[in-house]
C-alpha cells in the first residue's frame, strides 16, 4: 500500500524532532499504522538549514501554500505557532481536503470552534495531541480513554518554564527574578517569557482540555487567567510550614451552576503525587465518576518528546484514512451536534478555600479584627500561623487558610481587611485546592 505522504510547515525544534524520529523508527511505525508514513514535503523560510536536516530525498519549500496545493500531500503538520499566518494556512489545507496536525495550542483555543467546524465540513480530520501536555498522550486519553466517564474536574501542571521556576524558589529559596533568569539561562525560558510566567501558555491548554471533558466549545476569552510573577519566596516558605506546595495549575471543573476554568497559583498537599512534580515536568490529574482519580505525567515539551505526539497523530489519522467521515472520533469527543451550552463561570463565582498573607502591626487586637471580618462574612477558618516579631520589630506576618468560600465574598472581606490601620502592607491572596 502505498505510503501516506506528509507536508511539514515549519522545521525548527518540534519539526526536526518529528522529522528525526519519523525517520530513526519508521518500521515501528509503519507497524503500528499499517502502511508507511513519509515527509516527502518541508516549507521553511530558512530552506538551506532546512534542507540540511532532511537531506536530498525530500522537497524543500519556502512557501508552505505549495505544499497545500500539491494532490499528494495526504496531511499537512503545522508547526509554525501564532494565530496569524497559521490560521490561514490551517483553515486553507482543511479547505483543500488535507488532514492536519497541529501543536499550535495558541491557536486551538481561540479560534478551534471555527477550525473544527470547517474540518466537520469538509469531512478531514484536525489532530492536535500535541498542543497539550507535550509528549503526555493527555488529550487521547480525554477524547478516547474516559469516554465512559462523567469527568468532574482537570487540574494539571501544564507548563514546564512556571513549574521549573516554583521548584527552584521551593529549593533554593530564590526569589521569583532571580529563577527566571536561571530558567533563561537552561533554556526553559525564552527571551521574552510573558506568555508563560503570566499564565497565558497554560491557560490555552486548559481551554482546549475543558471543551473536550465537558463537551463545550473553546472559549479562552472566558478564562480566568492570573501567573506566578507576584508569588515571594516568603509565601512558599509559610505553604511549606503549613504541609503545602504552590504550583501554576490550569483548572476546569464542572459545577451546578456552570464549569470553573481558570489558570493561577495554587497551594496544594504537599502529599499529593502531583505536589511531587518538580523542575521542568507537566502532570494533569483527572478526576471522574467510574474511574475515579487518574494522573497523566511525563515531558511537556522538547523537540523529541513533542514529535512523540506529532507523529501518534499521523498514524491515528493513518489508519483513519479511508474510515467514514461520520463514524471518526469528535475533534471535541461529543459528537458536533451534541455540543454543551452549559456557561463559563466568572472567576467571582468559583468557590475555592484561600491562603492569605497580612503584614499586620505587632500589638494587640490585630488578630481579633481580622478573625473577626472574617467571620462576619460567614468565612471560617482552616488554619493559622503568625511569625514572631523579632526583637525590635513592630511588625509581623499573619497567615491564614480559609475553608471554600465563593470568590466574590472574600474580595469583598479582603477590601475590608486591606482598609484596617493595622494592616500594612497589600494582602497577599492565593487560592489553596485540596484535589481530593
Amino acid at each position: 500500500m502505498k505510503a501516506i505522504q506528509v507536508g511539514l510547515l515549519g522545521i525548527g525544534t518540534v519539526g526536526s524532532g518529528v522529522f528525526n524520529v519519523l525517520k530513526r523508527n519508521q518500521e515501528e511505525i509503519k507497524r503500528r499504522a499499517g502502511r508507511g508514513i513519509e515527509i516527502t514535503m518541508v516549507a521553511d523560510l530558512d530552506t538551506a538549514r532546512a534542507q540540511k536536516i532532511v537531506g536530498d530525498t525530500v522537497k524543500v519549500v519556502n512557501d508552505a501554500r505549495t505544499i497545500i496545493a500539491n494532490p499528494e500531500i495526504d496531511i499537512v503538520v503545522e508547526l509554525i505557532g501564532g494565530y496569524g499566518i497559521a490560521k490561514a494556512l490551517v483553515m486553507e489545507a482543511i479547505e483543500a481536503g488535507k488532514h492536519v496536525v497541529t501543536a499550535n495550542k495558541a491557536l486551538l483555543a481561540v479560534h478551534g470552534t471555527e477550525i473544527f467546524a470547517a474540518a466537520h465540513r469538509r469531512g478531514v480530520m484536525v489532530a492536535f495531541e500535541a498542543a497539550v501536555a507535550g509528549g503526555i498522550p493527555i488529550i487521547k486519553a480525554l477524547r478516547e480513554g474516559l469516554t465512559a466517564n462523567r469527568i468532574e474536574w482537570i487540574a494539571g501542571i501544564i507548563n514546564g518554564t512556571t513549574n521549573f521556576i516554583l521548584s527552584e524558589m521551593r529549593d533554593k529559596g530564590l526569589d521569583f527574578d532571580v529563577a527566571l533568569k536561571e530558567a533563561q539561562r537552561l533554556g526553559y525560558a525564552e527571551a521574552d517569557p510573558t506568555f508563560d510566567i503570566e499564565g497565558v501558555d497554560a491557560a490555552h491548554k486548559a481551554t482546549i482540555m475543558s471543551a473536550i471533558a465537558f463537551g463545550i466549545p473553546v472559549q479562552f476569552d472566558k478564562a480566568y487567567v492570573e501567573g506566578i510573577t507576584k508569588l515571594g519566596a516568603q509565601d512558599i516558605r509559610y505553604a511549606e510550614q503549613l504541609g503545602y506546595r504552590i504550583k501554576l495549575l490550569g483548572i476546569t471543573k464542572r459545577t451546578a451552576k456552570g464549569i470553573e476554568l481558570r489558570v493561577h497559583p495554587a497551594l496544594v498537599p504537599a502529599k499529593r503525587l502531583i505536589a511531587n512534580v518538580e523542575g521542568a515536568m507537566n502532570a494533569v490529574m483527572v478526576q471522574a465518576d467510574a474511574v475515579g482519580t487518574t494522573l497523566y505525567y511525563g515531558k511537556g515539551a522538547g523537540s523529541e518528546p513533542t514529535a512523540s505526539a506529532v507523529i501518534a497523530d499521523l498514524v491515528d489519522i493513518t489508519r483513519l484514512h479511508t474510515a467514514d467521515a461520520a463514524h471518526r472520533v469528535p475533534h471535541l469527543a461529543f459528537q458536533p451536534d451534541s455540543m454543551s451550552d452549559a456557561t463559563v463561570l466568572p472567576m467571582s463565582e468559583v468557590v475555592t478555600s484561600y491562603y492569605l498573607r497580612l503584614r499586620v502591626a505587632d500589638q494587640a487586637g490585630v488578630l481579633a479584627k481580622v478573625t473577626g471580618q472574617l467571620a462576619e462574612a460567614g468565612i471560617s477558618i482552616d488554619a493559622m500561623l503568625q511569625r514572631e516579631a523579632g526583637e525590635g520589630e513592630k511588625q509581623t506576618d499573619l497567615i491564614i487558610l480559609t475553608h471554600s468560600v465563593r470568590e466574590g465574598t472574600m474580595n469583598e472581606v479582603i477590601a475590608q481587611m486591606q482598609g484596617l490601620p493595622t494592616v500594612l502592607a497589600p494582602i497577599t491572596r492565593i487560592r489553596k485546592e485540596e484535589l481530593a
